[in-house]
């Protein structure tokens, strides 16, 4: 019972604001580490496939990564985390968003996002998840991403493409 009562409680820890993640701390890079095999072991579980890239990579291939990222602490650990790039035409792509199940439906995910809109304001954001994963999927239309297309990255699995825009103030809307 008792390690029930110290899980809950782990749980509902409150959450630091988003902060920029600094992946040349080795400390902070083996959480992030942590973070993601722990988020993505669960995405593997909704769609079925296990091959998700990040499940796998080292921490030397995360060291190395060309992305920014963004990381919500609970007061000690990290337990949550988005990471993007700009491309050639000035898009986001929004390239991981991680939570960790123990803040799973606490708003870390909403959290980060609203950090990253208004940290890296795009006129077009890009993402992609695994089809089978319903709350990712949900998360990114409530926020106004709509569907796009699907790819195949294994036989019978798919990840939806999703895009976000915003039209400029100066620019006027062609509505043909």
């Amino acid at each position: 019972m008792t390690g029930q009562r110290h899980a809950a409680t782990e749980s509902h820890r409150p959450f630091t604001e988003p902060v920029r993640l600094d992946l040349s701390d080795p400390d902070t890079l083996r959480q992030l580490w942590n973070l993601q095999r722990a988020s993505y072991a669960v995405e593997a579980r909704l769609i079925d496939f296990d091959g998700i890239p990040p499940l796998h990579e080292t921490l030397e291939q995360l060291r190395a990564s060309d992305e920014s990222f963004l990381g919500i602490r609970d007061g000690r650990r990290l337990v949550g985390a988005v990471a993007w790039i700009r491309l050639p035409n000035d898009a986001l792509d929004i390239c991981r968003l991680v939570v960790h199940p123990v803040a799973h439906r606490r708003g870390v995910a909403t959290a980060l996002l609203d950090a990253l809109d208004s940290i890296e304001p795009a006129e077009l954001t890009v993402v992609s998840t695994g089809t089978s994963n319903l709350p990712a999927v949900e998360l990114y239309r409530r926020r106004g991403f709509v569907p796009v297309g699907k790819r195949q990255i294994a036989p019978g699995v798919t990840v939806t493409l999703l895009e976000r825009t915003y039209a400029s103030a100066s620019q006027p809307i062609d509505n043909c």
